[in-house]
């Protein structure tokens, strides 16, 4: 088959490696092993500033951290609600969950956190790691739904109907048959909510918490050192997003072998 005439294959993701792809030169590999070696060479060769923000920087991570992990158990919580009621028979449970989702993937993350902390504070004071918490669980609990209500309605009807011919109820049937089968659908996607929404707790740093963009800043604005600074930002971003893609994407190939089995 000539070139010109070679079928197109398309990805939908990143090239991440997997298991067997040994000498697969991929986008992932790529980005990982240059981000480590301008990090090494940065600090070696350049101490000062870049040494020291290494210093400076990991109060900021955890920080970050802990928001991200925070919010994404209450934004599974929120999800896994919001999605069984997505489904629901009952007209008003399936209504009230259906305008939560709307109403919550309409209004950008960042307008949500200003009205928490800024406007709702006008009425009730909120600190400012539970208002991003609670900002950002809510946020992502309805894109969580959604998650949820598709990888439950994956499921093939003829296992309700089995199910429910052996004598289970509909909670039995859902916790016992559906969800046990819908997690190994759900649990990838939720691992890539889980990296944007690490990626968007940068921006709690404007509600004054000091998380790893907020340190930087704090370190820019007394040394003047803005290239600097968000560089090693940028590069500490980076690295803890490629990490945790290529956590997902094994996630993803155990489950994978898992189902296949």
């Amino acid at each position: 088959m000539s070139e010109e005439n070679a079928p197109i294959e398309y990805h939908d993701g990143p090239a991440i490696p997997k298991k067997g792809d040994k000498g697969l030169v991929s986008a992932w590999r790529i980005s990982f092993v240059g981000a480590i070696a301008i990090l090494i060479y940065l600090v070696v060769t350049k101490p000062d500033p870049y040494a020291d923000l290494l210093m400076f920087l990991p109060d900021g991570i955890l920080v970050t951290f802990k928001v991200t992990i925070y919010s994404m158990v209450l934004a599974l919580c929120f999800g896994f609600i919001a999605g069984l009621g997505r489904i629901s028979r009952n007209y008003w449970i399936n209504l009230i969950a259906s305008t939560y989702v709307e109403v919550v993937r309409g209004v950008p993350l960042l307008v949500q956190l200003f009205y928490l902390y800024y406007a709702m504070g006008q009425f009730l004071r909120v600190d400012g790691i539970p208002a991003a918490v609670i900002a950002m669980s809510v946020c992502y609990g309805a894109y969580m739904a959604e998650i949820f209500r598709a990888g439950i309605k994956s499921i093939n009807k003829g296992q309700t109907e089995a199910a429910r011919s052996l004598g289970f109820n509909r909670t039995q049937t859902m916790m016992y048959v559906i969800l046990p089968q819908a997690w190994r659908i759900i649990l990838p996607p939720i691992g890539n909510e889980f990296i944007m929404l690490l990626k968007d707790s940068s921006l709690i740093s404007i509600l004054g918490i000091a998380d790893l963009l907020r340190r930087g800043r704090e370190f820019a604005s007394t040394t003047f050192l803005y290239f600097d600074t968000y560089t090693m930002v940028a590069l500490v971003y980076l690295l803890i997003t490629l990490v945790l893609s290529k956590l997902v994407s094994t996630m993803e190939e155990r489950l994978s072998r898992h189902v296949k089995a």
